[in-house]
């Protein structure tokens, strides 16, 4: 029988009788806790879908700490969402039916109105909600989501594998695309944690020298066995300098924002090379206007993406064999696994699944994920 059969006609009749799902939830600043909400009907323009996992993302912990009471509180956390269609409101596509495997992203569902999306711009759009922060997003067992932001998930990739790659992959390899950088370049990816595991397979995959910049040497095997031709310990060397050594960086990604550390690597950029910016840190960045022109380097700021890049992403992942490292709790663990998070004790990416098979033995869940390569 086909899982998505009956599926659109149980979830309305739930929602008409007052059926419930579980959701883990922001009532006041800095506190998850678990809900129990009622089944809503998606509206014009909406499905509903019904989650089967949701990455942990370092900007969840800014939608819990931070979360806005003017955008009416109690708010729903997680923005790497991965499920299948339950239900579909009025107005939304037929190639949006009941039973698809879907994700949703950071980026809720472009308007089709404003400016940027005339000029075909979507991840630019000023009307799409964030989600997880203007609008409820997947740490829960339902959700509703615009169309224009749903994502195609391959049959070849599990929920808790398609997860991450709506966030941590599609912003890093949309990175790499815009970066300049050309086969046998090197490329440095700053930053080895969610973003940057998946910025390492995906640079060695695209043809690049690899150098990863990181932290401490538990961390070098990894990276090595992720792609990095190069392993730098800031902890015991100077990053710019080697870099250097090597003839510079044609490209250098960071993904943290620490900007003081990313200022430090802008010396290693080879003429013309371009830094990309991932990570929004909140200090300005200190930039040496003559290294910049005289070498003509360039300084590049980079979304997530659309519904289209997120879809590459993930058909790039199945193709070159890239997966995120991941580590799953269940949903009701949602307030240890972002504490794991945020301790960054985490080899790579935490997933909450909403399958109770699926989420015993969290650290299992990584071996598992790199034996799919």
């Amino acid at each position: 029988m086909n899982p998505a059969d009956g599926v659109e006609d149980r979830v309305t009749d739930d929602a008409r009788h007052g059926a419930t799902y579980r959701a883990m939830q922001v009532r006041q600043p800095g506190v998850l806790e678990l809900a129990t909400r009622r089944v809503p009907q998606p509206g014009p323009g909406e499905v509903l879908i019904a989650v089967d996992a949701c990455g942990v993302c370092g900007a969840d912990a800014g939608d819990i700490d931070n979360a806005d009471p003017a955008l009416r509180l109690p708010r729903v956390p997680g923005h790497e969402v991965v499920g299948r269609i339950a239900a579909c409101g009025p107005a939304v596509p037929a190639v949006w039916r009941p039973g698809r495997r879907v994700g949703v992203g950071r980026l809720g569902g472009h308007c089709n109105e404003c400016l940027p999306c005339r000029r075909g711009e979507f991840q630019l759009c000023r009307n799409q909600p964030f989600v997880g922060a203007t609008c409820d997003g997947g740490y829960a067992e339902m959700m509703l989501a615009r169309a224009t932001g749903l994502v195609a998930i391959p049959d070849d990739l599990r929920a808790e594998e398609a997860a991450p790659i709506l966030c941590a992959g599609v912003a890093t390899f949309n990175a790499l695309k815009r970066s300049g950088a050309q086969a046998g370049d090197l490329v440095a990816i700053q930053g080895i944690g969610g973003l940057g595991h998946m910025a390492l397979q995906y640079a060695r995959k695209m043809g690049f020298r690899v150098a990863a910049i990181g932290r401490g040497e538990d961390i070098a095997d990894d990276v090595r066995e992720l792609g990095a031709h190069l392993y730098v310990d800031v902890e015991r060397e100077d990053p710019a300098a080697r870099l250097r050594d090597l003839g510079g960086a044609q490209a250098i990604v960071t993904t943290i924002g620490q900007s003081a550390a990313v200022a430090a690597l802008l010396p290693a950029l080879a003429p013309r090379g371009t830094l990309v910016l991932l990570g929004a840190g909140k200090d300005p960045l200190a930039v040496s206007t003559g290294h910049m022109v005289v070498g003509e380097r360039r300084i590049l700021g980079s979304i997530t993406g659309t519904p289209h890049d997120s879809e590459r992403a993930l058909d790039f992942s199945v193709l070159v064999g890239a997966r995120p490292w991941i580590e799953t709790m269940a949903l009701e663990q949602a307030d240890a696994a972002v504490r794991r998070m945020r301790s960054g004790d985490v080899r790579f990416r935490m997933v909450l699944t909403m399958r109770a098979d699926s989420a015993a033995g969290a650290r299992g869940a990584s071996e598992h994920a790199r034996g799919m390569e």
